[in-house]
């Protein structure tokens, strides 16, 4: 997209994201053309989209259409997916025994609230070191919605046992692990947007609070607080740039990784400086909080994806490729 396209695009899914969210942000997501704008550009669609709705505190099925069209089943418009346990990015799927056709599956992984909603469900799963994609109606599947730490995303818990092998698409070798990756671009930006309105939250209260007869954003400690929050952000959206620019595996891993702990890195900051209001559900934070927390621990967390990079290089004994700048 060229510079006034983009601009309009970001202005159209700003409004969608301040005045939708659930079903009727999806709805307006197909009104824009926002999955259309994902095969042309997928940059521009991911990185404003989340970014946006990690700002405004939504939830939308648009992760759902990241990993779909990375695997390249657009086809199946009338089936949700999938997704990895918390904490994990290997196939949600398991299947037992070696053919095909006369094995069961098992699943245990998670959904958006829009599978409920859906006919089928595509379920990528491993079978002798290969990955397909399974399609499986959903009312075979238990779907239990999770009441945890943050109930406003609409997360489901999925699972299944021994389920009979049915209709399936094929996914070509390594297209799942590219589709972790563009997904975890897509969680990063989400991050890295809520991240950025909590600074926000927190830099408006600084400006507005008083203490000893002026605004606590003169004091030092306050002000250093704030501009560590700012290093946080920027060098989580640069490590993202870098990946986009990259385009590997590793690049993206790294970069969720660091929007995780940089996000946290926030939370810490920005609730010293709101210091008690910032506790109390009158305060928008806990929201942000809440949200962030579940989405470093979507498709790997900060802690789980270092460890994994940090056992990659010790394994491989070589560095991966200097980002380009």
């Amino acid at each position: 997209m060229d510079g006034e396209d983009l601009e309009l695009f970001e202005r159209s899914l700003r409004h969608a994201t301040e005045t939708h969210t659930g079903t009727a942000l999806d709805a307006a997501l197909d009104e824009l053309g926002w999955h259309e704008a994902m095969a042309e550009d997928p940059r521009a669609a991911i990185a404003t989209l989340f970014g946006l709705q990690g700002g405004a505190n939504v939830t939308s099925s648009a992760l759902d259409h990241v990993l779909v069209s990375a695997l390249g089943l657009d086809g199946d418009a009338d089936a949700g997916i999938v997704l990895p346990d918390v904490g994990r990015w290997d196939p949600p799927g398991w299947i037992d025994g070696s053919d095909l056709h006369s094995s069961v599956l098992s699943v245990a992984g998670l959904a958006t609230a829009g599978l409920a909603e859906q006919r089928h469900a595509l379920v990528v799963s491993s079978i002798d070191e290969k990955v397909i994609a399974l399609r499986v109606p959903v009312p075979s599947l238990v779907l239990r919605p999770i009441h945890g730490i943050d109930p406003s995303l609409g997360l489901l818990q999925v699972t299944a046992e021994r389920l009979p092998v049915t209709a399936e698409a094929e996914v070509v070798p390594g297209d799942w692990d590219r589709a972790v990756a563009l997904a975890r671009l897509a969680v990063a930006h989400e991050l890295v947007g809520a991240s950025r309105r909590m600074l926000e939250l927190a830099r408006e209260h600084a400006l507005q609070r008083v203490q000893f007869g002026q605004p606590i954003s003169s004091f030092q400690a306050i002000r250093h607080r704030l501009a560590e929050t700012l290093v946080a952000i920027e060098m989580a959206d640069a490590v993202l740039d870098a990946a986009w620019l990259d385009g590997s595996v590793t690049t993206a891993a790294m970069a969720k990784g660091v929007a995780g702990r940089q996000a946290r890195t926030t939370i810490r900051h920005c609730q010293q400086v709101l210091a008690g209001i910032g506790f109390t559900t009158e305060h928008p934070l806990h929201l942000y909080i809440r949200r962030t927390l579940v989405l470093d621990g979507l498709l790997g967390t900060a802690t789980t994806l270092t460890k994994a990079l940090g056992d990659e290089l010790i394994s491989s004994r070589q560095l991966p490729p200097l980002l380009p700048l």
